[in-house]
């Protein structure tokens, strides 16, 4: 018996641990759903994190791949009624993607924002000026995750692709092409981002060691 055990495992196993993948990613479209649902019900902001990993923020519903993946339209449709997101919020997830994917995302996200509906995206700055940022954030870089980052991007290529796909957008923090530091005051409530001026304790001393470029859009 131990021995058709044996040989039947290689068989098995794969079989046993695609359905238990498979029963977690139902129960994480049920808990997104759920809680947005709730949200909507109470007649409160319906609050969207992106890419959240472990991040939990009160009000807020943490979402992440594979259960939201934000270029999968189905994805944006098995979750949320049309027209249905307040807030959604990105730190440092859209340096991940394809310049194609992430106006994906942005072609997707249209129709899931409400009337009064913003995005917060906060991703590396390429106009930072200092040299061992960049090395860090760059594709490809030193720094921790750099080797997935697929662009690095500036205020200036950002508002491109925005305007490109019918956005408005406010900048709050950035440095722009001559190394100047541009920031706007900005709620936490709507979106909080730790790698940021007031935020990162990095730059706890008032030097600017690591911040973010950071945009609000809306359609």
């Amino acid at each position: 018996m131990i021995q058709v055990k044996r040989f039947l495992r290689p068989i098995y196993a794969p079989i046993v641990r695609r359905f238990h993948r498979e029963q977690a990613l139902r129960r994480d479209h049920s808990r997104i759903r759920d809680e947005a649902r709730r949200m909507m019900d109470a007649g409160r902001p319906v609050k969207i994190v992106i890419g959240a990993g472990q991040t939990r923020y009160d009000g807020w519903i943490a979402t992440d791949t594979p259960a939201f993946d934000v270029r999968r339209r189905e994805d944006w449709a098995r979750l949320f009624p049309p027209q249905s997101i307040d807030r959604l919020l990105a730190e440092h997830v859209f340096e991940h993607l394809t310049r194609a994917e992430f106006t994906e995302f942005l072609l997707c996200a249209r129709g899931y924002l409400s009337a009064s509906g913003r995005i917060r995206i906060a991703v590396p700055d390429g106009n930072h000026p200092d040299s061992d940022y960049i090395e860090r954030v760059r594709p490809g870089g030193s720094g921790a995750g750099a080797a997935d980052h697929k662009v690095l991007y500036t205020s200036d290529l950002m508002a491109d692709l925005l305007r490109g796909q019918g956005y408005h957008y406010e900048l709050l923090e950035h440095f722009d092409a001559r190394g100047r530091f541009h920031r706007r005051p900005w709620n936490a409530e709507d979106g909080y981002v730790g790698r940021s001026a007031e935020h990162d304790r990095r730059n706890k001393d008032g030097q600017l060691r690591f911040t973010s470029l950071i945009i609000d859009c809306w359609r």
